[in-house]
Protein backbone atom coordinates (compact mmCIF):
# COMPACT_ATOMS: atom_id res chain seq x y z
CA UNK A 1 0.00 0.00 0.00
CA UNK A 2 2.80 2.04 1.18
CA UNK A 3 4.46 1.61 -2.52
CA UNK A 4 1.64 2.41 -4.12
CA UNK A 5 0.66 5.89 -2.90
CA UNK A 6 4.43 6.76 -3.38
CA UNK A 7 4.22 6.07 -6.49
CA UNK A 8 1.11 8.14 -7.04
CA UNK A 9 2.12 11.08 -5.02
CA UNK A 10 5.23 11.08 -7.36
CA UNK A 11 2.87 11.31 -10.21
CA UNK A 12 1.39 14.05 -8.75
CA UNK A 13 4.58 15.86 -8.16
CA UNK A 14 5.64 15.58 -11.79
CA UNK A 15 2.92 16.57 -13.24
CA UNK A 16 1.56 19.61 -10.84
CA UNK A 17 4.75 20.88 -8.90
CA UNK A 18 5.23 20.30 -5.07
CA UNK A 19 2.32 21.06 -3.22
CA UNK A 20 1.85 23.67 -1.02
CA UNK A 21 0.13 22.49 1.97
CA UNK A 22 -1.56 18.81 2.82
CA UNK A 23 -3.80 17.52 5.47
CA UNK A 24 -5.12 14.55 6.36
CA UNK A 25 -7.89 12.98 7.33
CA UNK A 26 -8.78 9.37 9.26
CA UNK A 27 -12.66 7.83 8.95
CA UNK A 28 -13.09 4.94 11.24
CA UNK A 29 -12.61 2.01 9.24
CA UNK A 30 -11.10 3.19 6.67
CA UNK A 31 -6.78 4.16 6.00
CA UNK A 32 -5.60 7.66 6.40
CA UNK A 33 -6.49 10.14 3.57
CA UNK A 34 -4.73 13.07 2.84
CA UNK A 35 -5.26 16.01 -0.09
CA UNK A 36 -2.84 17.94 -1.46
CA UNK A 37 -3.56 21.24 -2.51
CA UNK A 38 -1.16 22.86 -5.77
CA UNK A 39 -1.43 26.28 -6.78
CA UNK A 40 -0.99 27.29 -10.65
CA UNK A 41 -1.46 30.60 -11.08
CA UNK A 42 -5.16 31.77 -10.07
CA UNK A 43 -6.19 27.95 -10.06
CA UNK A 44 -6.09 25.90 -6.57
CA UNK A 45 -6.44 22.49 -7.43
CA UNK A 46 -6.67 19.89 -4.37
CA UNK A 47 -5.79 16.47 -4.89
CA UNK A 48 -6.61 13.30 -2.66
CA UNK A 49 -3.62 10.68 -1.72
CA UNK A 50 -4.62 7.41 -0.05
CA UNK A 51 -7.98 6.35 -2.22
CA UNK A 52 -5.92 4.26 -4.51
CA UNK A 53 -4.19 2.48 -1.54
CA UNK A 54 -6.94 -0.43 -1.73
CA UNK A 55 -9.11 -1.26 -5.34
CA UNK A 56 -12.78 -0.32 -5.42
CA UNK A 57 -14.79 -3.45 -5.09
CA UNK A 58 -18.54 -4.52 -5.97
CA UNK A 59 -19.71 -5.17 -2.08
CA UNK A 60 -22.20 -7.25 -4.15
CA UNK A 61 -19.93 -9.44 -5.21
CA UNK A 62 -19.35 -13.70 -4.10
CA UNK A 63 -15.78 -13.23 -4.77
CA UNK A 64 -13.73 -10.51 -4.91
CA UNK A 65 -9.76 -11.02 -5.84
CA UNK A 66 -7.73 -8.35 -3.49
CA UNK A 67 -5.10 -7.22 -6.10
CA UNK A 68 -7.76 -6.33 -8.48
CA UNK A 69 -10.54 -3.23 -9.05
CA UNK A 70 -10.14 -0.20 -10.21
CA UNK A 71 -7.59 2.19 -8.09
CA UNK A 72 -8.08 6.42 -7.83
CA UNK A 73 -7.81 9.43 -6.72
CA UNK A 74 -9.77 12.85 -6.75
CA UNK A 75 -9.14 16.30 -8.52
CA UNK A 76 -10.95 20.00 -8.01
CA UNK A 77 -9.81 22.62 -9.84
CA UNK A 78 -11.13 25.98 -8.99
CA UNK A 79 -10.24 29.76 -9.19
CA UNK A 80 -8.41 31.03 -6.19
CA UNK A 81 -8.90 33.88 -4.02
CA UNK A 82 -12.58 34.24 -4.55
CA UNK A 83 -14.19 31.60 -1.99
CA UNK A 84 -13.00 29.74 0.88
CA UNK A 85 -12.45 26.73 -0.66
CA UNK A 86 -9.94 25.25 1.34
CA UNK A 87 -12.79 24.05 3.59
CA UNK A 88 -13.64 21.44 0.94
CA UNK A 89 -10.61 19.55 2.32
CA UNK A 90 -13.15 17.23 4.72
CA UNK A 91 -15.88 16.77 2.27
CA UNK A 92 -13.22 15.97 -0.53
CA UNK A 93 -11.68 13.11 2.18
CA UNK A 94 -15.13 11.96 3.01
CA UNK A 95 -15.64 11.40 -1.15
CA UNK A 96 -12.31 9.66 -1.41
CA UNK A 97 -13.04 7.19 1.62
CA UNK A 98 -16.41 6.44 0.75
CA UNK A 99 -14.89 2.81 -1.63
CA UNK A 100 -13.49 1.73 1.80
CA UNK A 101 -16.69 3.18 3.92
CA UNK A 102 -19.46 2.31 1.83
CA UNK A 103 -18.21 0.17 -0.69
CA UNK A 104 -18.64 2.82 -3.10
CA UNK A 105 -17.13 2.50 -7.20
CA UNK A 106 -16.22 6.00 -8.14
CA UNK A 107 -16.52 6.31 -11.94
CA UNK A 108 -16.55 8.75 -14.62
CA UNK A 109 -19.98 9.63 -14.96
CA UNK A 110 -20.85 9.46 -11.16
CA UNK A 111 -22.68 11.81 -9.36
CA UNK A 112 -21.34 12.18 -5.59
CA UNK A 113 -23.38 14.14 -3.28
CA UNK A 114 -21.55 15.31 0.23
CA UNK A 115 -25.07 16.13 1.61
CA UNK A 116 -23.90 19.74 2.19
CA UNK A 117 -22.29 22.69 0.55
CA UNK A 118 -18.50 21.92 -0.85
CA UNK A 119 -17.22 24.99 1.04
CA UNK A 120 -19.16 27.56 2.90
CA UNK A 121 -21.29 29.79 0.55
CA UNK A 122 -20.81 27.61 -2.32
CA UNK A 123 -23.86 26.54 -5.11
CA UNK A 124 -22.68 23.13 -4.49
CA UNK A 125 -23.32 20.01 -2.67
CA UNK A 126 -22.29 17.67 -5.27
CA UNK A 127 -19.97 16.82 -7.94
CA UNK A 128 -20.02 14.92 -11.32
CA UNK A 129 -16.87 12.33 -12.02
CA UNK A 130 -15.35 13.58 -15.00
CA UNK A 131 -13.00 11.20 -17.54
CA UNK A 132 -9.37 11.13 -16.41
CA UNK A 133 -5.87 11.70 -17.99
CA UNK A 134 -6.12 14.92 -19.14
CA UNK A 135 -4.08 17.00 -16.35
CA UNK A 136 -2.49 14.27 -14.58
CA UNK A 137 -1.70 10.54 -16.91
CA UNK A 138 -2.77 7.10 -15.49
CA UNK A 139 -0.25 5.68 -13.33
CA UNK A 140 0.41 2.00 -14.43
CA UNK A 141 1.50 -0.13 -11.43
CA UNK A 142 3.48 -3.04 -11.99
CA UNK A 143 2.63 -6.71 -11.88
CA UNK A 144 1.65 -9.12 -11.12
CA UNK A 145 0.29 -8.53 -7.88
CA UNK A 146 0.06 -10.88 -5.27
CA UNK A 147 -3.12 -13.10 -4.86
CA UNK A 148 -3.61 -14.51 -1.40
CA UNK A 149 -1.75 -17.55 -0.44
CA UNK A 150 -1.58 -18.91 -4.22
CA UNK A 151 0.09 -17.77 -7.71
CA UNK A 152 0.30 -14.60 -8.56
CA UNK A 153 -2.10 -12.99 -10.03
CA UNK A 154 -2.28 -10.39 -13.00
CA UNK A 155 -0.98 -6.81 -12.88
CA UNK A 156 -3.34 -4.44 -11.14
CA UNK A 157 -5.29 -1.80 -12.23
CA UNK A 158 -3.29 1.55 -13.18
CA UNK A 159 -4.31 4.67 -10.73
CA UNK A 160 -6.84 6.82 -12.42
CA UNK A 161 -6.99 10.41 -11.54
CA UNK A 162 -10.44 11.83 -11.34
CA UNK A 163 -11.51 15.41 -11.87
CA UNK A 164 -14.27 16.66 -10.11
CA UNK A 165 -17.17 19.17 -11.82
CA UNK A 166 -19.57 20.88 -9.14
CA UNK A 167 -22.83 20.81 -9.74
CA UNK A 168 -26.07 23.02 -8.26
CA UNK A 169 -28.93 20.90 -7.02
CA UNK A 170 -30.15 21.74 -10.65
CA UNK A 171 -27.88 20.70 -12.79
CA UNK A 172 -27.24 16.78 -10.17
CA UNK A 173 -31.47 16.71 -10.76
CA UNK A 174 -31.00 17.23 -14.52
CA UNK A 175 -28.02 14.98 -14.87
CA UNK A 176 -30.02 12.18 -13.26
CA UNK A 177 -32.73 12.59 -15.93
CA UNK A 178 -30.94 13.32 -19.21
CA UNK A 179 -27.02 11.72 -18.32
CA UNK A 180 -23.74 13.06 -17.97
CA UNK A 181 -22.26 13.59 -21.11
CA UNK A 182 -25.70 16.05 -21.73
CA UNK A 183 -24.55 17.91 -18.63
CA UNK A 184 -21.30 18.21 -19.81
CA UNK A 185 -22.60 19.62 -23.26
CA UNK A 186 -24.67 22.03 -22.12
CA UNK A 187 -21.71 23.53 -20.28
CA UNK A 188 -19.88 23.42 -23.13
CA UNK A 189 -22.15 25.25 -24.97
CA UNK A 190 -22.93 27.93 -22.46
CA UNK A 191 -19.14 28.53 -22.03
CA UNK A 192 -19.74 27.85 -18.06
CA UNK A 193 -16.34 28.22 -15.98
CA UNK A 194 -16.39 25.08 -14.20
CA UNK A 195 -13.67 26.91 -11.77
CA UNK A 196 -15.80 29.82 -10.85
CA UNK A 197 -16.44 28.41 -6.92
CA UNK A 198 -19.52 30.81 -7.35
CA UNK A 199 -21.22 30.02 -10.73
CA UNK A 200 -24.69 30.19 -11.51
CA UNK A 201 -26.45 27.12 -12.85
CA UNK A 202 -26.22 26.64 -15.97
CA UNK A 203 -29.53 27.35 -18.09
CA UNK A 204 -31.67 24.02 -18.06
CA UNK A 205 -34.80 24.92 -20.35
Amino acid sequence: MGEILALVEARLLTALGEPDARASVTFLGADRIEVLRFIDGDVVRYVTLGMSAQPMTDPTASVVDPSKGPRAELLLSVRAGLADTDKVLRPLAVLAASPQVEGVIVAPGASLDVGGPLWPGAPFSSVLVAEPGGLVEDLELDGPAPHGDGPAGAAPDPVRFLPLLPMTPNEAAWKRVHGAQELQERWLSHGTDLRDPLRAAVPLD
